[in-house]
């Protein structure tokens, strides 16, 4: 397992309230999502099923739940890509706060009996592109112009689902679910090391239909990262607020 320097001993944080993060891959992180959590006052919980880590049977014991992205596909037959889509009906049914980014959103979906699939014309979204946020979205929070993206698929809205925001490749890049429940095509996670691992190891992608070309990649994140930073702190007070909110009360009489 690979321990993310940016991210306190997992000893230090015993005492406090559990974040359940499922990642896919060995070199995974959960960048500035883990990071924002830790800040907040949780502790992470990583576990890598397609690795033999088992999930939980109840989220009583966790305080929430984020489904990281992946290069996998959530139609894919492999027998952990079945396990995590069924088992995201455990938080779903306990109305626990549960955040799906990529892949976990088209996980979701498909739990959900919505579809999953790539553009009609096999145009991908890797790089800045914009979105834009329904009328329940801007009442919810504030929104970026632009979002990171890297994905080739897609996820059809679910029955039931609110639509947050939409783009012109893919239209369907946030949506809620019941109370609690939240599905993002793009990724706010991501930390200025992690593009640098990205667009290295997946360089072959840019060649892609409607990719973004590497240099396109820091280039627009000096520009259009600190609207999606502010995104994420918004949505993470809506979402799960802090586990030390009762600390920082008395700390401040």
């Amino acid at each position: 397992m690979i321990v993310d320097p940016s991210l306190p001993d997992p000893r230090a944080q015993a005492d406090r309230p559990k974040v359940l993060i499922v990642l896919h891959q060995e070199t995974s992180t959960p960048g500035r999502v883990g990071q924002e959590l830790v800040r907040r006052g949780f502790a992470l919980d990583i576990r890598r099923p397609r690795f033999g880590d088992l999930l939980p049977d109840t989220m009583e014991d966790h305080a929430g739940a984020v489904v990281f992205g992946g290069p996998m596909s959530a139609n894919d037959t492999d027998a952990f890509v079945s396990r995590e889509i069924d088992w995201i009906g455990v938080p779903l049914k306990e109305e626990k706060p549960f955040l799906g980014i990529c892949l976990g959103a088209q996980m979701m979906a498909r739990h959900l009996g919505a579809g999953v699939s790539s553009h009609d014309d096999g145009l991908v979204e890797i790089g800045y592109y914009d979105i834009t946020p329904t009328e329940t979205g801007r009442k919810m929070m504030r929104w970026p112009k632009k979002v990171y993206q890297w994905h080739r698929e897609g996820f059809d809205l679910p029955a039931g689902a609110e639509l947050l925001a939409t783009g012109d490749t893919y239209p369907t890049q946030a949506i809620r679910v019941g109370p609690a429940a939240y599905g993002i095509q793009f990724h706010p996670e991501l930390t200025y090391q992690m593009m640098v691992r990205w667009t290295t190891r997946g360089a072959p992608r840019m060649a892609l239909p409607g990719a973004r070309q590497r240099r396109d990649h820091f280039a627009g994140r000096y520009v259009f990262d600190p609207g999606l930073k502010a995104w994420l702190d918004d949505f993470l007070d809506l979402w799960i607020g802090r586990a030390d909110a009762g600390r920082l009360a008395e700390a401040a009489e």
